[in-house]
């Protein structure tokens, strides 16, 4: 049998090896990555389930209350921002995703990826193949032959060409692209993970803002009020009616409440700077559109995904499963370390003394080779590198996990703080009703002469104590919402554009 392989022409030995190496390397060692499950959620009691799902207020006793429910399955829209009904912050989140440098950094960083692999992927599927041509002139000492004799001074040219092919017995080549590929999906996933980050952020810095405008004007407000009643009580003061130490716990109540007007001014100029660099523009840009709570329409029907596609939806999850499929693509690449490597190469090459007659007959010449290396000794280290990339699979699925724990703890808190805030909104509603109504008896009164008008102005304050609170709690309502779009996704597998959509299809698997 040995003797019959010996007398096959040379290319046809090549040619059974290839093949021979091709079936080997139908097989890949190390584990197939599957997709891990998603958490089994059973238990009614828990608060992620739709059977334990809060139950808000249905009513509210003010017309600043604005009833929500929870739609179980519902799926998020892509531009889940426009369910709060206000153009200009639809206009400045568009603005946004086209002009934020991070956006613009997660896809180049993405091309990189993508183009990392095409460069693995020619040279570890295809064989390399290399052309060289020289030019030398050389002067020989001795005899070469009798054209050549002893102090010859020749010109010598030679083309060549040479193949060589690595045979992927084990398939360590094919787990080394399979863990670049799982590379690029982590970094699609933080495409989406910086796509969602951005407009979750101007979202919630846009309710800051319109939050923080409305304090501002009610803190100002409390201001006047409280002078008003400086005044009346100066007066009294002059008349002997009340002591001057009413007038300094007056005083001091109005510099308490001055006292938080430059921080509410603060907050909201640095609130418009974070704005306007949300949005790729310069801090203090004159464009950037103004927000006001009551031009925001907090969105009625909340949606909600089952624990199953929660975890397909949620791009940090996505991200962590595509780096628990590099470390398992990285165990098979060190174990196929172990295994022997077979090399196969061959070349062509012409010379010639003179360039034109480089390419005549008889000035060919050729060479078939094949090499195996199989590692014997190296004190331990390839075993090693293994047992190390079968820590590190471990450490990428603890951390997975953790990263699935967390993105129900980002839903459930959210549920939980809407749910909460549905409450302190009815509270607050219910309190901001109460005073205006004892301030329309106060009024009356006063207007009979029972009460002072003092007691006008004490009535008016606490009616505008309790707007600050309700605008506070209203502003809530729209900041939690908004987490809870971005806990459950933000949307992107919806959206139209080339990222969203290969993002969208499933982590590559064997």
């Amino acid at each position: 049998m040995i003797y019959e392989i010996l007398r096959r022409p040379p290319w046809r030995t090549t040619a059974m090896s290839v093949a021979v190496g091709l079936a080997l390397s139908a097989c890949a060692v190390g584990p197939d990555f599957h997709t891990p499950d998603a958490p089994a959620v059973a238990d009614a009691s828990h608060p992620y389930t739709p059977a334990a799902l809060p139950a808000m207020a249905a009513s509210g006793a003010s017309p600043a209350y604005v009833p929500q429910r929870f739609v179980d399955g519902q799926d998020v829209s892509a531009t889940w921002w426009e369910a709060f009904q206000s153009p200009a912050l639809n206009a400045l989140v568009q603005s946004a995703l086209a002009h934020s440098p991070t956006v613009v950094a997660a896809q180049a960083t993405l091309r990189q990826a993508e183009e990392n692999y095409r460069a693995d992927y020619g040279s570890k599927v295809f064989p390399s193949v290399s052309g060289q041509l020289s030019a030398g002139r050389q002067r020989y000492a001795l005899a070469q032959s009798a054209q050549i004799p002893a102090g010859y001074t020749a010109n010598l040219f030679q083309a060549g060409l040479d193949v060589s092919y690595t045979l992927d017995l084990v398939g360590g080549n094919r787990r080394e692209l399979e863990g670049v590929r799982a590379a690029i999906d982590y970094q699609r996933f933080q495409v989406e993970a910086t796509w969602l980050s951005l407009t979750s952020s101007v979202v919630a810095t846009a309710i800051q803002e319109a939050s923080l405008r409305a304090q501002l004007k009610v803190t100002h407000e409390v201001v006047d009020n409280e002078s008003k009643s400086l005044e009346v009580i100066a007066r009294q003061v002059q008349l002997g009616a009340l002591a001057r130490s009413a007038a300094l716990q007056q005083q001091t109540l109005i510099a308490q409440s001055q006292a938080q007007i430059p921080a509410l001014e603060k907050a909201l100029a640095q609130t418009r700077h974070q704005l306007a660099v949300l949005a790729g523009r310069l801090p203090g840009d004159a464009g950037l559109p103004t927000f006001d709570i009551e031009t925001l329409t907090l969105p009625r029907e909340l949606p909600l995904s089952v624990p199953a596609t929660l975890v397909r939806q949620r791009p940090d999850v996505r991200a962590s499963e595509a780096l628990l499929h590099e470390a398992s693509a990285q165990i098979g690449v060190a174990t196929a370390a172990l295994y022997p490597q077979i090399t196969l190469s061959g070349g062509v090459n012409r010379q010639s003394f003179k360039i034109d007659k480089l390419f005549d007959t008889g000035t060919t010449g050729w060479s078939l080779a094949a090499g195996l290396v199989q590692p014997i000794f190296n004190g331990g280290a390839l075993q090693a590198k293994k047992r190390a990339s079968v820590a590190a699979y471990d450490a990428a699925q603890a951390q997975y996990q953790s990263t699935v724990l967390n993105a129900f703890l980002g839903v459930a808190n959210a549920l939980r703080a809407i749910d909460t805030d549905a409450d302190a909104v009815t509270a607050n509603a219910e309190a901001d009703r109460l005073a205006n109504e004892s301030l329309g008896l106060v009024a009356r009164q006063y207007q009979l002469g029972a009460v002072s008008y003092l007691a006008s102005l004490d009535a008016q304050r606490t009616v505008l104590s309790t707007r600050l609170a309700l605008v506070q709690a209203r502003a809530a309502r729209f900041t939690d919402t908004a987490a809870l779009f971005q806990a459950l996704g933000g949307g992107w597998w919806n959206a139209p554009d080339a990222v969203a959509s290969a993002a969208s299809a499933p982590t590559a698997a064997h």
